[in-house]
């Protein structure tokens, strides 16, 4: 079984605050991500404001959307990515796969997440590529996740994706999507 992330703590500082509320084609940039991954069990890692948006209590726990999607709160989003994603593994049953998306980057279709979960294979890790460069979602097996506690903080999975005791499946990708964020509100088209 694979179990999407989606990682919505970050501050939109650049972006000038609630950002993943800021709308494309009048849907919130965190819809466009959640309906990617609709198909999967889903859990947002967000921050106390986007939290409440998402419907979810004042409380640490995880919690339950309307459409299902489990909400982890991450107080603390200064300490980046790779706590937001320690917070989702150490909620998310050990035995699933993880599949880890950002929530700036509202391109990301149904088709290309099951692109990479199909790519993955029997490989420990699995991403897009296009000339080289790594793009999102990334797949994280089991294995994989049984190295996210050691993470350090910071805002990059890359070294646990990059991991050479890990093996690995890469997708071949041209799509945009899969390397294409929202830093800023120009971003939007």
């Amino acid at each position: 079984m694979t179990h999407a992330v989606v990682l919505a703590a970050g501050t939109g500082s650049r972006f000038g605050g609630q950002k993943l509320r800021a709308l494309l084609d009048g849907t919130p940039l965190i819809d466009h991500v959640l309906n990617a991954t609709a198909h999967l069990p889903t859990t947002v890692v967000a921050s106390p404001d986007l939290g409440a948006a998402l419907g979810h209590p004042e409380r640490s726990e995880q919690s339950e959307r309307s459409r299902g999607t489990g909400v982890i709160l991450n107080p603390a989003p200064e300490h980046g990515m790779a706590h937001s994603l320690r917070l989702a593994n150490a909620a998310i049953d050990a035995s699933a796969s993880l599949l880890v998306l950002l929530a700036d980057m509202p391109w990301i279709t149904p088709a290309i997440v099951d692109a990479v979960i199909v790519a993955a294979g029997d490989a420990d890790v699995c991403y897009p590529v296009r000339d080289g460069i790594g793009g999102h979602p990334v797949f994280f097996s089991p294995r994989a996740r049984a190295k996210i506690p050691a993470l350090p903080d910071g805002d990059s999975l890359r070294a646990l994706r990059d991991d050479p005791g890990l093996t690995r499946a890469t997708l071949p990708l041209k799509s945009d999507a899969a390397y294409r964020d929202v830093d800023v509100p120009t971003d939007l088209p």
